[in-house]
């Protein structure tokens, strides 16, 4: 993959707090477990517990992790598809955690836009193209007949699509064609934040380079902030600034992608950064392989201190005791570990 996206991101400076777009302090995602006749609470899953990071106006934030660690529960509740059980989530200044469904539409739901992960689930199999695109300004009241006509048309150009195709239906379209329909359905709102849930898991590997550079161009073009999932670390490596790592719900190492990927310093970081494959060359040592023993536990009873620690080389008494604190190890590199 990453041989084949050859664009290079721009490195970006930050002056300022008021850089930030969207800050997310300890946020929480529980699922309650209901059983008995009466349909009781008797547990939760846990499937996003106290995330805290920021996202800069104009970068790519990467969150990765293998399956089941909730990020994709995360970036549902960041746009508020899901209610956040718990935590801030501050967009633009606003506290929008707490907001009403009603004030959300009239404040700030056009500027939060998502892409889904499976194009043939996320398209209305009964609506065309125009349709389509026409719906969320419908709802948001935008535009006129004519001028929401002339925005179809430009949501169209920007994503390189056939204009004689407005009338189709999803099943008419391949995977990057529907692909390629949700992302200028985001745009349709003019939004300053899109949230790309695993945007080209589904599609093969040379349709993903053409979907990552078109967000790429979009980005570049219309000033757009992405927090990117994916569980495919060449992917996140090349379209992130900077990247934070999940695993059962929390964050265990966010940092600058070239401080992460270079220097790792989560165990868990450091174990799934050896299972990329790196190309045999003259004078490059080969990455030593690390083996993760047992299975990722449920989060509806996740294990006790460190959540890492039943899996981890170099845990020690203090792991499965008391949770690691989540801080700054040197310049804009955190860590949930007890070795630092």
């Amino acid at each position: 993959m990453s041989s084949i996206l050859t664009k290079v991101k721009d490195s970006r400076s930050y002056k300022n707090e008021s850089d930030y777009i969207l800050d997310v302090k300890d946020l929480k995602k529980h699922f309650p477990i209901k059983a008995g006749f009466l349909q009781k609470t008797v547990g939760s899953v846990k499937a996003v517990d106290g995330l805290t990071f920021n996202v800069k106006k104009g970068e790519t934030i990467g969150i990765v992790g293998e399956s089941g660690c909730g990020k994709s529960t995360a970036g549902r509740t960041l746009i508020r598809l899901y209610e956040p059980t718990g935590g801030d989530i501050i967009f633009k200044g606003r506290n929008i955690s707490k907001m009403s469904e009603g004030e959300l539409r009239r404040t700030i739901r056009k500027d939060i836009q998502m892409v889904f992960q499976d194009p043939y689930a996320s398209l209305n199999p009964r609506k065309t193209l125009k349709s389509i695109l026409s719906e969320p300004m419908i709802t948001h009241n935008l535009y006129g007949l004519k001028e929401r006509s002339e925005k179809i048309q430009d949501l169209l150009d920007k994503v390189g699509f056939n204009p004689l195709f407005i009338n189709r239906y999803p099943h008419e379209f391949s995977g990057g064609q529907r692909q390629r329909i949700g992302i200028a359905r985001a745009l349709a709102l003019n939004p300053d934040l899109i949230i790309a849930d695993e945007p080209v898991s589904a599609l093969d590997v040379s349709i993903q380079a053409q979907i990552i550079n078109l967000m790429e161009d979009l980005q570049a073009e219309l000033g757009l902030t992405y927090v990117f999932i994916s569980h495919d670390l060449s992917v996140v490596r090349h379209i992130s600034d900077r990247v934070g790592v999940m695993y059962l719900g929390k964050i265990m190492e966010f940092a600058g992608k070239k401080d992460l990927y270079e220097d790792p310093l989560h165990p868990y970081t450091q174990a799934l950064m050896s299972a990329v494959p790196v190309p045999k060359r003259k004078g490059v040592q080969a990455r030593e392989r690390i083996i993760l023993k047992g299975d990722l536990p449920s989060p509806a009873n996740p294990p006790r201190g460190c959540v890492f620690h039943t899996r981890c080389p170099a845990a020690t008494d203090i792991c499965s005791q008391v949770v690691p604190e989540y801080k700054e190890i040197k310049h804009d590199h955190f860590v949930a570990c007890h070795l630092y």
